[in-house]
């Protein structure tokens, strides 16, 4: 199934699984950040809405 590396074995998997950690770091970053905006707009039109 995984072709033969040699040499390079940990160099390309190491690449590999750094990559994947920094993928899932951007996402949850992403994510969270989109919900603290969320959130923060709701609280904005909340407010604007009890002060007309």
């Amino acid at each position: 199934m995984m072709p033969e590396l040699g040499k390079y074995a940990v160099a390309v998997l190491s690449a590999y699984g750094a990559t994947a950690v920094l993928l899932v770091a951007l996402i949850a970053v992403t994510l969270l950040r989109g919900r603290r905006v969320r959130a923060e707009m709701q609280r904005t039109e909340a407010r604007g809405r009890t002060d007309a």
